[in-house]
């Protein structure tokens, strides 16, 4: 079904996740750049006023505190490089252990005796005095400047060749064990692995003939579920979300996926354990992002997606999820943001600004191909006229293989565009 890749459509991923690096590095210099001047003009007005604008004390604490604010240049760099300001709370433990560790080294380098542990304890007392100013900055700066040069300066550099003008999909092919995947809401009935491969190829196909060129995440064989490759990722413009599987079994799908969206030089972004999301419970409409609060996402999940996605303009509304696997297992929307539902699924249907009802339960799942163009599943012939009356174009393929396992059409794709 899938060809080992040539030497030729190798190098660019290589080449591209080298420029995912250097990214990073420039942006590591730029933010401790940042943070480091800020934090040392905030500390000398704090003296200055302190001091009422004497000449002499702003030469005298300018001096003083030069060599923490080298020092914090050099922690926030490195803090930065291993994702210290990728969240807000990161953020924070960055700026409470770059300002101590800078404060309470430059201090001691003017400490004559050796390095007791009652020197140490003077030292660190020094945070709560003379370096208290410089101290309280660092934490302040890195929490609201800091992450803020951060966002953008990882930016710099990006590439969008790959992705900006095109339509891409990524996909996985499914696993050999795929019959063991999991079933949640559902009985367990036999899978048909030969059909199911031959299912997923025309789903491929149906991306492609609309106009989708598609990327092949690496195969996992021996993870039964890796097929629904939604749940790894979400797309956000140019940021990548990596999921936090709800199931502990799924976990090993998200390295794959990962490496995928950093070669097509995508700004990435993760929610970390004890944080759990699913790609399937993420709905987005307009600069609207409805996430699924049920079984496989959590509220720290939510709560560290909501921290993400305000530094990218949008909102998110948590949606309580108790009747499907996933809040894509019961709505999805329209090219022009109807959201479209299986009631009997829906928790709360008012939480829905604009809500069409569907007649069966696998017609609220869509996929947007183009403004006029939805794909459905065959096994929603109601739902589908019902759509295709509202004066959209649906493109029908049958997956009902994977339906067996609560799976459906958003499931098998990730669209970037």
């Amino acid at each position: 079904m899938t060809s080992s890749p040539s030497a030729a459509s190798v190098r660019p991923a290589v080449s591209k996740a080298r420029l995912s690096v250097a990214r990073r590095l420039v942006a590591s210099v730029i933010t401790a750049a940042v943070v480091a001047v800020s934090v040392h003009v905030a500390t000398i007005l704090v003296f200055t006023v302190a001091s009422t604008f004497s000449e002499g004390a702003v030469a005298s604490v300018n001096g003083y505190f030069t060599p923490a604010s080298l020092l914090l240049f050099l922690l926030t760099f490195l803090l930065a490089l291993v994702g210290g300001f990728t969240t807000w709370y990161t953020a924070l433990a960055s700026g409470i252990i770059g300002g101590a560790l800078a404060a309470v080294t430059a201090s001691s380098l003017t400490v004559g005796s050796a390095l007791t542990s009652d020197v140490l304890g003077a030292l660190f007392a020094t945070l709560l005095s003379v370096n208290l100013a410089f101290f309280a900055a660092a934490i302040i700066v890195a929490v609201t400047i800091g992450r803020s040069i951060w966002t953008r300066a990882s930016r710099i550099g990006r590439r969008t060749g790959a992705v900006d003008g095109k339509k891409i999909a990524l996909v996985r092919v499914p696993a050999s064990n795929l019959a063991d995947g999991q079933v949640t809401h559902i009985s367990r009935t036999l899978v048909d692995t030969d059909l199911a491969e031959q299912q997923w190829d025309s789903y491929v196909t149906a991306l492609l003939d609309n106009g989708w060129s598609t990327n092949e995440v690496d195969a996992a064989p021996e993870l039964a579920d890796s097929v629904f490759v939604e749940d790894a990722v979400v797309i956000f413009g140019q940021t990548a979300v990596i999921a936090s599987p709800g199931s502990e079994s799924r976990r090993g799908e998200i390295d794959a996926v990962e490496r995928s969206v950093e070669a097509l030089g995508l700004d990435v972004q993760r929610i970390e354990l004890p944080g759990t999301l699913d790609g399937g419970d993420v709905l987005k409409v307009g600069s609207t992002v409805y996430v699924g609060r049920g079984g496989r996402t959590n509220a720290e999940g939510i709560l560290q997606l909501r921290g993400i996605l305000a530094e990218l303009g949008y909102t998110v509304v948590a949606v309580p999820t108790s009747k499907a696997l996933h809040l894509k297992s019961a709505v999805t929307a329209l090219p022009d943001g109807t959201v479209i539902g299986y009631p009997p699924l829906v928790d709360d249907i008012a939480i829905f600004d604009r809500f069409l009802a569907v007649p069966e339960e696998s017609g609220a799942h869509v996929v947007v191909l183009a403004d006029d163009t939805v794909l459905m599943a065959a096994s929603a012939p109601e739902s589908a006229a019902l759509i295709a009356d509202l004066g959209y174009r649906v493109v029908t393929v049958d997956i009902s293989e994977f339906e067996k396992l609560e799976g459906c059409v958003t499931c098998l794709s990730v669209r970037i565009r």
